[in-house]
């Protein structure tokens, strides 16, 4: 699962900065919500949590509002997320952060299971961009 998360096409420019897909690391298609602290690296440098988007459809949504969304996240689906950052062509190294809580697995009592994801990849930024499959609950 981890080895797909971030393929070798994940990266790609736009006139803003750039896109990346990330499939879903985890065995089952699980709601938005369940995604939290999402945070993204590139060349070691954090993208700052206000230039960090997901794109859903037509929308772009705040990566620390995902657990607002009601959509979902379905593991053959990529969600792309975008960055204001401008990237030069070659080669980058890309770390994306996240927890996911599984609701229907309990840590204890009361509490859902936290699963802390890191993914690292050397990316290179010289493709044209892949159409994306993230979806867009209206």
């Amino acid at each position: 699962m981890l080895q797909t998360a971030l393929r070798e096409d994940a990266l790609t420019a736009t006139p803003e900065g750039f896109e990346l897909r990330l499939g879903l690391s985890w065995i089952r298609s699980m709601p938005l919500s369940t995604v939290a602290e999402l945070a993204v690296e590139v060349d070691g440098i954090p993208v700052a949590p206000g230039e960090l988007t997901v794109v859903l459809g037509a929308r772009r949504v705040r990566a620390d509002a995902l657990q607002a969304e009601p959509g979902w996240w379905f593991v053959q689906d990529r969600v792309v997320l975008a960055g204001r950052r401008e990237l030069s062509r070659g080669v980058h190294a890309i770390a994306v952060d996240f927890q996911l809580l599984v609701p229907y697995l309990q840590a204890r009592p009361g509490s859902p299971l936290v699963l802390p994801f890191h993914l690292e990849a050397r990316l290179e930024l010289d493709r044209e961009p892949v159409p994306s499959v993230s979806r867009d609950v209206a």
